[in-house]
């Protein structure tokens, strides 16, 4: 059933064709850029043909049987197009529009119309109030936005949430290096729910994380059973604002969810083995450390910075996560000692050893790979400066091609100097290597802490 929402062989489309920002119009042309090679049908009595394609106008006029639906029309008639669907064996349905439990009491009569109409003909909803779906391994993206781009990286990274903020026209994907495997809006959460979508993706090869943005939760008791089996097999990252009653309400009106008591849903997602996130960029952010790294064998933590004020941040913050300072062993401590007296302890503190040393940073990834191989260090914050001119980059791109093929312990890097344009290029570069780069320290050490507990699970 729920490949028929991320791996259709057949799309119909219904809606207004009209060329613009958003609509049906906007869903072909991302479908055709992204590489879609399924069938692509346009349904509209208005149109003949839509970017080369020919349009129908009605579900039964098709000359087959699409595998999923996206429907963008008045909400009102939302129920009449799926039973039509239903009636053609159509099983699964993208409801895009919105004026549903979002909006007011006649929104929830109608919500409930839908879902009973789409029940009896077994056909299942994602939404409605849905900014869709996303697989990047076949080029599924019928986007309603216009994002401007429409393929995405494939990687790891499963994205699922009840908000369009996820989603190609909301998020520049091409400039986070952001692997994504798949993208999930829930929307209003009729019927597909969040523990429909995490039993699709535990058996999905393509996702090793899955990250979460959840406004509440249908059913608790199949929530903290569902997850706490998949947390096992792949960890499970949520941020679920509305801890006050303030943001409860707003959810409410966001999305039509019913609120769910803070302390309730953290209790179950420590019973589940699910990692709580605060902010909602860590959604991009954190999954990356699990899935371009290797995972920990032990909470000793090696730094290696340019600054003490950053080591200092990222020992209190380690300390959060049960991360302790590691101490290097007498091999490595004479070797950087060499290098300049007293930078054989942690943090490696190379701030002093850049000013005192001449042409110092051709030495650097002899540093970073004794660190890196350190048998008393089991996961490594690396902290970067870049110059003016970013005349030091190279040797920091040397140092990490050198450790490419030797990842046996994850590396999380933060980036920083006077230029944001040689910042940006040398996250760019390392990104591109493979080595996931994050916006702040403390969410570096985040995703090093999160990455230690789960090994240790």
């Amino acid at each position: 059933m729920f490949a028929d929402f991320f791996e259709p062989r057949c799309i119909g489309i219904i809606g207004s064709f009209r060329e613009g920002f958003f609509g049906g119009y906007t869903v072909v042309k991302s479908l055709l850029n992204a590489g879609y090679k399924g069938e692509i049908y346009p349904v509209n009595p208005g149109y003949e043909a839509v970017l080369g394609l020919k349009a129908y106008p009605s579900i039964k006029d098709l000359p087959g049987r699409p595998d999923v639906v996206l429907i963008m029309i008045n909400a009102r008639s939302v129920g009449h197009v799926l039973q039509e669907c239903g009636s053609r064996g159509v099983r699964a349905a993208i409801v895009v529009a919105d004026g549903f439990a979002e909006r007011n009491q006649d929104g929830v009569r109608l919500q409930k119309e839908i879902v009973a109409r789409a029940g009896k003909n077994g056909m299942r909803i994602v939404g409605p109030n849905t900014a869709g779906i996303v697989n990047t391994e076949n080029g599924f993206n019928p986007c309603p936005y216009d994002a401007g781009y429409y393929r995405l990286k494939r990687g790891g990274v499963a994205i699922c949430s009840q908000t369009g903020m996820i989603n190609p026209q909301a998020v520049p994907f091409p400039d986070l290096h952001l692997g994504i495997s798949k993208i999930c809006d829930l929307g209003n959460k009729c019927d597909v729910d969040e523990c429909d979508i995490l039993e699709y993706l535990e058996s999905d090869a393509a996702t090793k994380v899955i990250s979460l943005y959840l406004e509440g939760i249908k059913d608790g008791q199949r929530f903290l059973k569902t997850a706490r089996r998949v947390a096992r097999k792949k960890p499970i990252l949520v941020h679920k604002p509305g801890k006050t009653r303030a943001g409860a309400r707003a959810s409410s009106s966001h999305t039509g969810s019913l609120a769910l008591d803070d302390r309730l849903f953290d209790g179950l997602s420590r019973q589940a083995g699910v990692f709580r996130l605060d902010r909602f960029h860590e959604l991009f952010e954190v999954p990356k450390i699990f899935s371009s790294q290797p995972p920990a064998r032990g909470n000793r933590l090696g730094i290696i910075t340019f600054t003490g004020a950053v080591g200092v941040i990222a020992l209190d913050e380690g300390a959060k996560y049960g991360l302790t300072l590691a101490r290097l062993s007498p091999k490595t401590q004479a070797l950087l000692d060499n290098i300049f007296p007293g930078t054989g302890k942690v943090p490696v503190d190379l701030g002093p050893v850049m000013a005192a040393v001449k042409d110092f940073f051709p030495l650097y990834p002899k540093v970073l790979g004794a660190v890196m191989a350190d048998e008393n260090v089991h996961a490594l914050f690396n902290i970067l400066w870049i110059g003016v001119g970013a005349e030091n980059a190279g040797y920091f791109l040397e140092a990490y091609k050198a450790l490419k093929g030797k990842r046996e312990k994850p590396i999380a890097t933060w980036v920083y100097g006077p230029e944001k344009s040689s910042t940006r290029a040398l996250e760019r570069d390392l990104e591109d290597l493979g080595f996931p780069v994050f916006s702040e320290p403390e969410t570096c050490i985040k995703a090093l802490g999160l990455s230690v507990q789960y090994a240790s699970d």
